[in-house]
């Protein structure tokens, strides 16, 4: 028997100290470089998108893959990739920190809705409003002092 698997994550995590250094005309380039090293680990990125100070990713994840291991290796990729780049001169690298939703298959559509639709929603609510509502959502407590 093969091994069948639908682990879908919707990961989300912010620039350091959530200074708005992702410039809209360069983060194709950042999502790009997302997609192939998603690629090259067997993961199936559904979507990705952001803002000034954020990312989202929905993505399938490979059952080989620890998904803390996952988060560490795109922001340590991408913080090199902007850097050697120079896409965003004002990057200063990623938060420490990071969610990490485990998804179901029937939310696929409207969460890839939602990823597309970044710049609009934030025109409505702050990274800090959608984050905690992100954790209420899926039922993880949180201590507001560690969202700073």
């Amino acid at each position: 028997m093969g091994t069948h698997t639908q682990l879908i994550y919707h990961i989300v995590y912010s620039t350091k100290h959530r200074e708005p250094t992702i410039i809209q005309d360069e983060k194709k380039r950042l999502f790009a470089f997302i997609h192939h090293l998603l690629t090259n680990k067997n993961c199936h990125l559904y979507r990705i998108n952001g803002v000034e100070d954020h990312l989202h990713i929905l993505t399938h994840v490979h059952p080989t893959i620890a998904i803390s291991s996952l988060v560490k290796d795109i922001k340590l990729a991408s913080d090199d990739f902007i850097k050697r780049e120079g896409i965003f001169p004002k990057f200063n690298g990623w938060q420490d920190g990071y969610g990490a939703f485990s998804e179901s298959i029937k939310s696929k559509d409207r969460l890839i809705n939602y990823v597309k639709n970044q710049e609009e929603h934030h025109k409505k609510i702050s990274f800090l409003d959608e984050y905690k509502a992100l954790l209420m959502e899926h039922e993880i407590e949180f201590d507001e002092k560690y969202l700073l």
